[in-house]
């Protein structure tokens, strides 16, 4: 069974992208061509065995390849086996012990809480000017909730329940969520819609941030959030930065992983273990400016 008919499968009955099927191609091709010198006709993959695929991706990682895209070479071939093996063409899966390599995932970055706090003394708006409180708004809510940019240009008015004093969310693949708001976010929403209709009256089921009278856009968010973060000692400016920031400043402060799990909306807790990671590094990042034993290093 070629290379081609799995290409296909992948192609036509598991509906992969165009892209997706092309780096699997390569991959393969790759693989078929340094076990036959470049013979593909004579390729039988029941004669393969996991000492040739190891082979195979020892020498990519000596040609200098990085980790993640052995990692993806590896897919790629233990994907092919397994089809395979689904498709009876053979018994035994050369591929199913070869180990993936580790890609190390950078941390995701965050603004340290002093610097947070000085960005809300800044931001803090003037009595009736509508800019000002819309900006603050936007900050105050990524940062005391956690949501991703689209799920705050997702809400609208009717999303507010200031009786329950929560603020319904639309996350990823269309789930929702209610999050709690505190008292000072709900005042500053408040006030916020009071300048927005006086300033846009004609405005109808609209949504709660808005930019010229009509919802804001991912790219004018973004203009705004890179503009207050601007100067902080994240490399990174947008508003992801600040949902790292709200879950590491949760975690530090004694909430329970599943507790900012089902804030974040998160699928998995796996996903939001990367916190504690963070955690971590600010810990030690803390104990060698302050702790008096890491200060006699540098006596």
């Amino acid at each position: 069974m070629t290379v081609d008919n799995f290409l296909k499968y992948i192609r036509y009955e598991l509906n992969y992208s165009t892209h997706t099927v092309l780096s699997y191609s390569i991959d393969l091709n790759q693989f078929v061509n340094y076990l036959t010198n470049n013979e593909a006709d004579k390729f039988n993959p029941t004669d393969i065995t996991s000492n040739d695929i190891r082979s195979w991706l020892g020498k990519l990682a000596k040609e200098g390849l990085s980790p993640r895209t052995l990692r993806r070479k590896a897919q790629s071939v233990r994907a092919y086996f397994k089809y395979l093996i689904k498709s009876k063409f053979i018994t035994t899966n050369p591929a199913v012990d070869i180990t993936l390599s580790k890609t190390n995932k950078p941390l995701p970055e965050f603004v340290r809480d002093n610097e947070i706090q000085e960005i809300i003394a800044l931001l803090e708006p003037s009595d009736n000017d509508f800019f000002s409180h819309r900006n603050y708004l936007i900050f105050l809510l990524l940062y005391t909730t956690g949501i991703r940019q689209s799920e705050l240009l997702g809400i609208s008015d009717c999303d507010i329940d200031f009786t329950r004093m929560e603020v319904k969310v639309t996350g990823k693949r269309n789930k929702q969520r209610l999050i709690p708001i505190a008292n000072e976010i709900a005042e500053v929403i408040t006030k916020y819609q009071q300048l927005r209709n006086a300033q846009y009256p004609d405005l109808k089921d609209c949504k709660l941030i808005i930019h010229k009278g009509k919802p804001m856009t991912t790219n004018t968010l973004y203009y705004i959030v890179s503009r207050i973060l601007k100067g902080t000692s994240s490399r990174q400016k947008g508003a992801h930065v600040i949902r790292h920031t709200f879950a590491t400043a949760m975690l530090n402060n004694g909430a329970g992983l599943n507790s900012i799990k089902e804030i974040l909306g998160h699928s998995s807790i796996a996903t939001t273990q990367i916190y504690t990671h963070i955690t971590l590094r600010e810990l030690q990042t803390n104990y060698e400016h302050a702790h008096p034993r890491a200060l006699k290093k540098e006596v």
